[in-house]
């Protein structure tokens, strides 16, 4: 029998996410794997019922109201490299004991260098190359070198597996362009896959069952508040979309999900809409909808595009990847960014009206998602991984 060893990053939920998928696509050939992974990830494989190692965490530091902290992220390195040693030293003990064919990272460096020790084959999955910084910070030459610089090291650390597949759409369409080009040492060895959110078709009965449930109004727009990203980021974006829900609760039906794995699957109805702390019928509720609002995440973004709908961004404060995934949605006109602070709902009212008032907009998702459908990134990435196998 052949084992797979999955490494996915810990924080949020999209990466642990795409591989179950992974998993799921190989289950069929016999094939036992086990994840490895820490955070909120951990738990959520755990609830699942997957079989998942716990290793020291890499997490970056956030702030009350749930921006990204520079100066905490800053103060963490000492941490940061004393775990990341930790974590090469375990996962080197956690291969030896389930002795893999293969290793499947996504976007962690430790395992890739463990297997390397190992010389045992391994791909990663990876949406962003390089550490973007925060504009505030990218003002300056020096920061902007330091930038560079970082995008070459982690590249050549990137570059130590057999493939580096990137979860997004060739040129020049790609979404994460700002975290991926621009770093020398890897550029020769991306391979685009295509999406790896999932290629879900709603029925037309699900969705007018959910529909029936919520007593949805045809007369009146649907936005969904997918909220997603690091637990710290979340609350600050609910209420923001709280408070917006209620501002417009006579032409706008509000959609919250708040994205709290284990959380309460049922809605409580709110002023303007529904919220749900966990959304079991996210993918009914994305067909049905006018609009969606999420933060700048690279998962979310792909699921809205599958899904052909016009996106409303809110990315998380000085979070460079976010800032710079919103900013190619506005260059590919099939959203807008709000990035005003400190984000009131005023400003998310006037991006979804802006939105609702072009059907230009929707014209370019729906484009985009006819695009999107070229390519089916987790069944790429089980055939490459597949390759190996065999």
């Amino acid at each position: 029998m052949a084992n797979v060893y999955f490494a996915p990053y810990g924080v949020g939920l999209g990466h642990a996410s795409r591989l179950i998928m992974v998993a799921e696509g190989l289950q069929n050939l016999g094939i036992e794997f086990k994840f490895s992974t820490f955070g909120e990830a951990a738990n959520y494989l755990s609830c699942l019922g997957y079989s998942c190692n716990i290793v020291p965490p890499m997490e970056f530091g956030w702030t009350s109201e749930g921006h990204f902290s520079i100066s905490k992220s800053i103060a963490n390195i000492p941490r940061y490299f004393v775990n990341f040693s930790r974590q090469v030293n375990q996962e080197v003990s956690n291969m030896i004991k389930f002795r893999p064919i293969i290793v499947v990272s996504d976007t962690r460096l430790s395992p890739i260098l463990a297997s390397k020790f190992l010389r045992i084959p391994s791909i990663v999955i990876l949406n962003q190359i390089r550490l973007l910084l925060s504009p505030r910070l990218r003002r300056y030459k020096v920061t902007r070198g330091f930038e560079v610089l970082n995008g070459e090291v982690l590249g050549l650390g990137w570059t130590l597996t057999e493939k580096i597949l990137i979860p997004d759409l060739p040129p020049p369409y790609t979404i994460s362009e700002d975290n991926l080009w621009g770093t020398n040492s890897v550029k020769n060895k991306l391979e685009y896959v295509g999406f790896t959110t999932p290629k879900t078709h709603v029925t037309e009965s699900d969705a007018k069952k959910v529909w029936t449930e919520l007593g949805l109004n045809h007369a009146a727009p649907i936005v969904f508040v997918h909220v997603s990203g690091p637990i710290e980021t979340r609350m600050s974006l609910v209420r923001v979309a709280m408070d917006a829900s209620r501002a417009s609760k006579d032409y706008i039906q509000f959609i919250i999900s708040a994205g709290y794995p284990g959380g309460n699957p049922h809605p409580k109805s709110i002023q303007g809409g529904w919220f749900y702390e966990w959304c079991p019928v996210r993918d009914e509720i994305f067909s049905l909808s006018d609009i969606i609002i999420i933060r700048g995440g690279h998962a979310a973004i792909s699921q809205a595009i599958n899904f052909g709908k016009p996106i409303v961004t809110i990315p998380i404060e000085n979070h460079g990847e976010q800032l710079g995934n919103s900013q190619k949605i506005a260059r590919l006109g099939i959203g807008v960014a709000v990035t005003t602070r400190p984000l009131r709902s005023e400003d998310v009212s006037d991006a979804i009206r802006l939105v609702l008032n072009n059907p230009t907009y929707l014209k370019r998702a729906s484009e985009l998602r006819e695009r999107s459908e070229k390519l089916n990134g987790i069944d790429n990435v089980v055939k490459i991984v597949k390759s190996f196998i065999n």
